[in-house]
């Protein structure tokens, strides 16, 4: 996996999105192997503010419900597209609960927008064949999800904003679930 540090603003976006493709000079997508896979897990997302922390969290919903809505359509896998369609009901839920929280916390707001490596991850899915398509949205599912489970756990810990430790301590174990799911993909 490959993380290219823009700054601290840029560092806490990109540390919820694993880059689980690479290019190569041919410019076609290939899925990195379980090693740099699991390299996701040593890198800690920190939020160094509660706006970057909601930040963070509504990219991620983000990306999990777009991620989501192209796996319903492409794969061919009845239990990815079951996967699927609970990441939707799922993190349509998060994000609601995450903007009520954040609307508890003064002078913090929720506009999802994505990475640009999320937006990456998401070309590469709408590009995947048809054969590769179940690998690269499991590799993808695995290492995102393996950030957010850190984001929220660090953000459950005392000594930030009452509302968005709540969220984070709540939604950590729906993280967790989804986590062991998405590595159970076939």
């Amino acid at each position: 996996m490959t993380i290219h540090l823009f700054g601290t603003a840029a560092l806490a976006a990109l540390a919820l999105t694993a880059c689980g493709t690479a290019e190569d000079t041919t410019g076609a997508t290939t899925v990195e192997t379980p090693a740099a896979e699991s390299s996701a897990a040593t890198e800690s997302p920190m939020a160094s503010d509660p706006q970057s922390f909601v930040d963070m969290a509504a990219a991620s919903d983000m990306f999990e419900l777009e991620s989501a809505r192209i796996a319903q359509e492409k794969s061919q896998t009845p239990a990815v597209r079951d996967f699927a369609q609970m990441m939707i009901a799922d993190h349509t839920s998060s994000t609601e609960k995450l903007r009520q929280a954040a609307g508890e916390v003064e002078g913090v707001t929720v506009s999802p927008e994505m990475t640009p490596a999320q937006q990456q991850q998401l070309t590469a899915l709408r590009d995947a064949t048809a054969e590769g398509f179940d690998a690269l949205y499991k590799q993808q599912q695995v290492a995102a999800h393996e950030q957010a489970l850190q984001l929220m756990q660090t953000y459950a810990e005392p000594g930030h904003p009452e509302p968005l430790m709540r969220f984070a301590s709540t939604t950590a174990p729906i993280i967790e679930r989804h986590l062991g799911m998405a590595r159970d993909l076939p």
